[in-house]
Formats: C-alpha cells, structure tokens, sequence
C-alpha cells in the first residue's frame, strides 16, 4: 500500500501524488524521530510514574477523558511541537510560507475489552469510518499520522484503498460543522462525542482490501484526506497513542486542485480550521473567505473550484 520515500520529492509531485490517491511513508526524516522522541519524553513526564501504553489501567475512563484532554491541549499549544512539525513539513521538501495546517493532534485510543461500553468521548473513543474530505470540503488537504510507541495491526487505523474512486452513501449534507464548533466553543472540546464530530456512512460495506498501517516509531505517512479510513478496536493490553494533523498547499486551494470528490456533500468548507506554518495567519484570512464559507444553491461537483 505505501510508497517508500527517500529523496525529496517537491512540492508539485509531492502533492500531485497524494491527489493521486499513493500513500507515501518517510522512513528516515531527523526531524521526525526528534518530534517523537520529544512527545514520549512529553508523555513520560506527565504520566509518571506509569507507563504512557498503560495508563488506562491506573485510570477510570472518566479520569482517561480529563488527563488525555489536557494532554492534547498542552502538547498543541507547545512552541518546541510547532516547531518539531514544521522540520518535519520541510525535511519533506514543503514550504512553510505556502503550506498552512490543522491543529496538531496528539491521539490516545485505549485499551478496550470487547463487548465492553463505554461513553464515545472524542478523546478516547476508535473513530469510526469516513472521509475527512466529508468534513472539511478540501481535497488539497493531505493527512499525516505517525505513532508515538510501536504499534501492530490490532493497535492502529486501516485506510481502504479501494474506495479511493467508489462513492459510498455518507451523511455529510446534513453535517453542520458551524454548529459542531459552537457547540464545542461552549462546552470545551469534550462537549462533543466521538460520533457527531464526523459525518458517517449510512451504508453496509464488504471490502475486503482494509489494510491497517503499521509503521514504526519515526517513521510518518502521508495520504490524501480524500482516503477511507477508520480506527481499528484496539484490545491489545496497550493504548495507542499517535500524532496527526492535516495540511494544505495553499496555492492549490486557491486554484482547485487536489482530489478528486467522488461523494462529498458537504454545503460549506472549512479554511478557518487552518494556519499558515510559518507565521499561523489563519488561512480564510489569506483566502479572504469566512472561516467557515457557506454556499447556497445547488451545489457544484467539488466545492473546491469556487475559489
């Protein structure tokens, strides 16, 4: 499933190959061991004196939903994390003055008994499948995801590259992202549960061609957001924990390109969730949009060409 990167691709064909649907590991970015070497030391010193892997067996999933919670907000707001992100980007060739990005997400999913219930807290819970493009209305947007501490594929996420061009029936004409942020703006991140932060298939599947990606600590990926992907359960014995955050070429967004839409229905897009890396301008302020952009009428094939 991936392709192996070893020498700097560029911009364009970095780009123009993620919109192709290729999904590209980096096996051997400096920057990218010093970020997760950075976020487990972060990680030791928070949990201490417990193992950061086995942290939900010393903490009720109400007290995993709080300490996680303030975990992510610590670790996105770190200047040295911004900064470790922003080697990465340029170890691989992007421009820090043309790329803007999400918020830098740091994930925990714990351990859980099958059969077990417990609340979908956003912090805690396996996300379900989708598209990211179902959310954001970006086909520019390119994912990355790396992990913290050594996985397998019982403790990971799957993307199901046969969907790549194959519409599935999905929720997201009804998403209302601007509520969603209200919604989370009142009540703080946790206001929201795992299941209504995304829009959803309304579908059954049989593929048969899920692959779970396993790669190991310093190593990343990058994929189109446009990819089908969802969170494996994990009963494991250990909690995965995971970096991730999304990215746009800006001046793709500006001009249309990216992926391809093959059933995104989104009635708005979303530049307000990101920042330019080099200085965190917000991007509808580059745009000169709102920071969520609306549209009324019928809706066009791919939102993304009304720039």
């Amino acid at each position: 499933m991936y392709s192996n990167v070893t020498q700097t691709l560029g911009q364009r064909m970095f780009h123009d190959r993620i919109y192709a649907g290729d999904v590209l590991r980096f096996g051997a970015l400096v920057p990218m061991r010093e970020l997760v070497s950075f976020t487990q030391a972060f990680l030791e010193d928070a949990f201490a004196p417990f193992a950061p892997t086995e942290i939900h067996r010393h903490l009720s999933h109400q007290e995993q939903t709080e300490s996680f919670a303030q975990r992510q907000r610590d670790f996105a707001r770190s200047p040295e994390v911004r900064l470790l992100w922003r080697n990465v980007f340029e170890a691989c060739g992007l421009d820090a003055q043309g790329l803007a990005r999400d918020a830098l997400y740091l994930r925990f999913q714990p351990h859980q008994d099958p059969g077990t219930v417990v609340p979908r807290a956003r912090t805690t819970a396996t996300i379900a499948f989708h598209r990211d493009t179902w959310g954001s209305n970006l086909y520019a947007q390119t994912n990355w995801w790396a992990p913290v501490y050594d996985i397998d594929e019982g403790r990971t996420f799957a993307i199901y590259p046969s969907l790549w061009d194959r519409p599935v029936a999905n929720t997201s004409a009804d998403f209302d992202l601007s509520a969603l942020l209200e919604r989370s703006k009142s009540g703080g991140r946790n206001a929201v549960d795992a299941d209504a932060a995304i829009p959803h298939l309304t579908e059954e599947l049989e593929v048969s061609d899920a692959t779970p990606v396993v790669i190991a600590p310093g190593e990343i990926i990058a994929f189109s957001s446009a990819h089908a992907h969802a969170g494996v359960p994990n009963s494991t014995g250990l909690t995965r924990i995971s970096l991730e955050t999304r990215t746009l070429w800006i001046d793709d967004v500006r001009s249309g390109r990216g992926a391809p839409n093959v059933d995104g229905l989104a009635r708005w897009m979303s530049p307000g969730m990101f920042r330019r890396v080099s200085d965190e301008t917000p991007l509808h302020e580059i745009l000169g949009m709102n920071r969520i952009e609306r549209f009324a009428g019928p809706m066009p094939a791919n939102l993304v060409s009304v720039l």
